[in-house]
């Protein structure tokens, strides 16, 4: 392992993993009305659906099982197996044969696993290298890494959308093995967390790699002591941990808080934006956007600048009093069209559009960056490989099902209606953080564990 390796660089590519998966979950926005008129799919409702959600489906399982294999075999090992996936997922994605739609959709399933396998492990990694004064906004990185990813694939959609038609839109999805190849790359020099390698008994990898990490001898000494005392105790157990385990008495609190906050996040709407707002856009208006393709490049930039301003304040602000914040504003967003429309009928229909690009802006720096920031300080080190997995599972299991049914249920009410009830979720989304979730800023994971399992 190089001793000069910059922590500049650790936390640089410990969070890449999220331009990957923040790349394909928007990559297919701008590919798939080229690959509808390429493969004649206009007419086919089910297999274009299936072709979108098969990302988020393959994520559900890859967020589970990822977290189970990086107990036994490190985080860095899986990311490094992530990477090649991503890969390989993307160019069989770009040379799908004509008409190959099952083809697709089982690969993209295939690429889901790696996108699920990021979306839990990089929180995971990144708590675990950062000391507790930093965390909030180093793991925020994850955050900007997730949409800048999201953003690029938009502006290559866009750039690529005058490319022939079956090409334009392999060359979307078959582009994202670059930044793939990139992570395994810059992976191979990363070390494991310590954590993982104290609980393994390899005491001495660990110390060098905090030596790497922390600034001084004595906060090196502290961690270990820290790590290794809690690690002491929680050994037995986590040789026999199951998902039955995470529900004990013992670690109910604290999982049914991560887990919550992390099914909240896509069940409050935030991807229906993403996924549909050219759609939304040409519902409000009555007319097809001309530039439908720019409107997902302006969300992604508010996500961008949003991401960044959450690295500003992260460590400033209670992670509990940002996210009730967000949640209210997201909420109001989401509410405030609905009864204006029901009191003023022929308001300008672009107002919705006017308040979905608010909530996305407070969604940005709060909800979005902050779920991945709890889950990954909040589970206990002896379940935090499963737990971690079995939050990013509901997490896509919330995204994969918002992309399902939001189109369906646009079809049997109005646009304003469907995002009012994502407002009456965002609502609830605040009221479970105020009564079940605790605060973890400036907290070490031990404390934060003590804190949960004493509750």
């Amino acid at each position: 392992m190089n001793k000069t390796i910059s922590n500049k660089f650790i936390y640089f590519f410990g969070s890449f993993g999220g331009i990957l998966f923040g790349y394909d979950i928007g990559v297919m926005t701008g590919a798939l009305p080229f690959l509808q008129v390429d493969w004649h799919l206009a007419g086919n409702a089910s297999i274009v659906g299936w072709i979108t959600s098969a990302v988020m489906f393959g994520a559900i399982f890859g967020g589970a099982l990822a977290g189970q294999l990086s107990d036994h075999l490190g985080r860095r090992k899986v990311i490094l197996y992530s990477a090649i996936i991503f890969a390989l997922g993307s160019i069989l994605s770009g040379i799908s044969p004509h008409n190959g739609a099952l083809f697709l959709v089982i690969v993209r399933i295939f690429l889901g696993l790696a996108v699920g396998a990021a979306s839990a492990l990089v929180p995971a990694y990144m708590s675990e290298m950062a000391p507790a004064k930093m965390r909030g906004r180093l793991s925020g990185l994850n955050q900007t890494m997730i949409v800048s990813g999201m953003l690029l694939s938009y502006i290559m959609d866009f750039v690529l959308k005058d490319l022939p038609g079956a090409w334009a839109w392999r060359a979307m999805l078959a582009l994202a093995a670059v930044p793939a190849f990139i992570l395994y790359f810059g992976v191979l020099r990363l070390p494991e967390s310590p954590r993982f390698l104290l609980q393994n008994g390899d005491e001495e990898s660990a110390r060098h790699v905090l030596g790497m990490i922390r600034s001084s001898q004595q906060e090196i000494e502290d961690e270990i002591n820290q790590i290794k005392s809690t690690a002491k105790e929680e050994k037995a157990a986590a040789s026999h941990v199951s998902y039955k385990m995470l529900f004990s008495k013992k670690y109910r609190y604290l999982v049914i808080a991560g887990v919550g906050v992390a099914t909240f996040q896509q069940f409050q709407g935030a991807n229906a934006i993403f996924y549909y707002i050219p759609l939304i856009v040409e519902k409000a208006t009555g007319n097809a956007a001309s530039s439908a393709l720019m409107w997902p490049i302006i969300q992604g930039v508010i996500l961008v600048l949003g991401s960044l301003l959450f690295i500003a304040i992260a460590d400033k602000i209670k992670r509990r009093t940002l996210i009730m914040m967000g949640g209210t504003v997201m909420a109001l967003s989401f509410l405030l069209p609905s009864i204006i429309h029901y009191m003023v009928p022929h308001t300008n229909p672009m107002m919705i559009v006017v308040f979905l690009s608010i909530y996305v802006a407070f969604y940005s720096f709060t909800w979005a960056p902050l779920t991945w920031v709890i889950v990954g300080e909040i589970f206990p080190l002896a379940i935090r490989g499963r737990a971690a997995g079995l939050a990013s599972s509901m997490n896509w299991v919330g995204s994969w099902f918002v992309g399902l049914i939001f189109p369906i249920m646009t079809g049997v009410m109005s646009q304003e209606a469907v995002f009012a009830i994502f407002g009456i979720i965002c609502v609830l989304g605040v009221i479970f953080v105020k009564t079940c979730v605790p605060e973890t800023q400036g907290k070490t994971l031990e404390e934060i564990e003590a804190q949960g399992t004493h509750k």
